[in-house]
């Protein structure tokens, strides 16, 4: 190998960057103790950035496009360089491509519940998760807060940084949008749109890094308050707990149900009811399982003397609590609570606790 050969190989004469991956950020090019030339050939292809290095030092930056390096075009490292009148000799330094293409399809979500003040469930811990397109807009930025000096930076070890301060500023965003966790469901795109505003500024300036598109794909509650949303769901559908009763009623009725059921026991206590009316008119006996309205007297028999009221029936007392009267019912005690506070079921508060009498009971079931 003669001498010009030999020079040939110590100097970089063509510098690019041909990109076969889908998850680099950024590459340094190997240049191998290699000195740049002048006059070399820089190529940028669409969707990258190079960034010149001096010594730690950012230098020029360059563009899609094909560039032959001289004094003209590489002034900021001529001025670290002190080339007044343009340089002959080759030059050391670092030339790093950034991808400035779009990275789609990232995912982000809350690894721990967050505590939320809700206007609905007062304090609520929520999960969220998502996705997230993003650009690099600022390589200087970029290689200096995240990447470094690292050779080949890939997407995965910039993933967790990005999903924790996403998730931080999606936590703030929320709560103080004061959107109810029931109605975050119909308004994902609105909360999305409305945290790009608020994540770009940090996210350029911090990282040189700025977000396309932010989406909310699932916002979910515990189990528990699951539960309770499934619940006056319910209640709501029910709505008047008197109609509820006797659709129980009708349907137990039309299924033959035998007792195993709520509906079943409210349809055995009904009947029994009117069962024992009908007895009392026929014979004037004493009731087997249920007793009528308070002062209501049977008709007389003919040629005896009209019979008196009998006594409660050991099974039903006079006073009933809510728990009481669930069980005869065969609802939940809510659903009588809700009854009383309504006013379709008579009762008397006594400080914090309701008493039924037996009386309001069955003029309920009568109405």
């Amino acid at each position: 190998m003669g001498l010009m050969d030999y020079l040939k190989t110590q100097f970089l004469e063509i510098i690019q960057w041909e990109d076969d991956s889908r998850d680099t950020l950024s590459w340094r090019f190997p240049d191998q103790d290699k000195e740049i030339k002048n006059g070399a050939q820089l190529i940028v292809r669409e969707s990258q950035v190079a960034q010149f290095v001096h010594l730690g030092q950012f230098a020029d930056t360059f563009a899609p496009g094909k560039h032959s390096l001289s004094t003209q075009n590489i002034p900021i490292l001529s001025t670290i360089l002190g080339w007044k009148f343009g340089f002959e000799s080759p030059f050391k330094c670092d030339v790093y491509f950034v991808s400035t293409r779009l990275f789609t399809g990232n995912k982000w979500g809350t690894s721990n519940p967050v505590m939320l003040r809700d206007p609905d469930f007062g304090i609520v811990r929520a999960r969220a998760f998502g996705t997230y397109d993003f650009k690099v807009v600022d390589p200087k930025v970029f290689l200096k807060e995240v990447a470094g000096t690292d050779h080949h930076f890939r997407l995965e070890e910039f993933l967790d940084t990005m999903r924790s301060r996403l998730v931080s500023a999606f936590t703030d965003a929320l709560a103080s949008s004061k959107i109810p966790v029931l109605d975050v469901a119909s308004r994902y795109a609105e909360v999305g749109d409305a945290l790009l505003p608020v994540l770009n500024p940090i996210l350029r300036g911090k990282y040189g890094l700025e977000l396309s598109s932010f989406i909310i794909e699932n916002v979910s509650v515990p189990p528990e308050v699951e539960q309770a949303i499934d619940k006056r769901s319910s209640m709501a559908a029910i709505g008047n707990l008197n109609d509820y009763v006797k659709l129980q009623m009708a349907e137990s009725l039309g299924k033959g149900d035998g007792g195993g059921g709520p509906g079943g026991q409210v349809t055995q206590f009904a009947m029994g009811m009117a069962l024992a009316n009908q007895m009392f008119n026929q014979a004037g006996g004493i009731l087997a399982q249920a007793t009528p309205p308070a002062g209501a007297v049977p008709p007389p028999i003919p040629g005896q003397t009209p019979a008196t009221p009998t006594s409660p029936s050991p099974g039903l007392p006079e006073l009933l609590t809510p728990a009481d009267a669930a069980r005869v019912l065969g609802v939940t005690e809510s659903d009588v609570l809700q009854a009383l506070g309504d006013g379709s079921l008579k009762g008397k508060k006594i400080g914090t606790a309701w008493r039924i009498t037996r009386q309001a009971l069955e003029d309920f079931l009568k109405s």
